[in-house]
């Protein structure tokens, strides 16, 4: 469950920073604050259960590496197979931590089996 948290946080921070960018109304910057409550209460129900710099990481590249994807397709930015191949990079290591990480187990749960 707590993976699903940071993918949660992950999608969230994309609207979000979009929103930080071309927000004008009131309205607009109601939804921006709005995801970012959202994208930070993930990121906290993540830490309940996975270490915090694996959280961090794995939520500000894969965010990241998004948020390029978003500007590529929607925001016509340049295109270079440089950028391409650094994302790539930024994608394998998040899978990299996401494979070698191990949720933090209860404690209190387990004794009480």
């Amino acid at each position: 469950m707590a993976w699903l948290y940071v993918l949660l946080a992950a999608i969230v921070e994309v609207f979000w920073v979009v929103g930080l960018r071309y927000s004008e109304t009131p309205l607009e910057w109601i939804g921006t604050v709005v995801a970012i409550i959202i994208s930070f209460y993930a990121i906290i129900k993540a830490c309940e259960q996975l270490p915090s710099g694996t959280v961090y990481a794995v939520f500000t590249g894969s965010g990241a590496a998004a948020i390029v994807f978003v500007d590529f397709l929607l925001f016509n930015a340049d295109f270079s197979w440089a950028k391409m191949l650094f994302i790539s990079v930024i994608i394998i290591g998040v899978i990299g931590i996401k494979v070698t990480t191990e949720e933090l187990v209860d404690t209190a749960a387990k004794e009480a089996e």
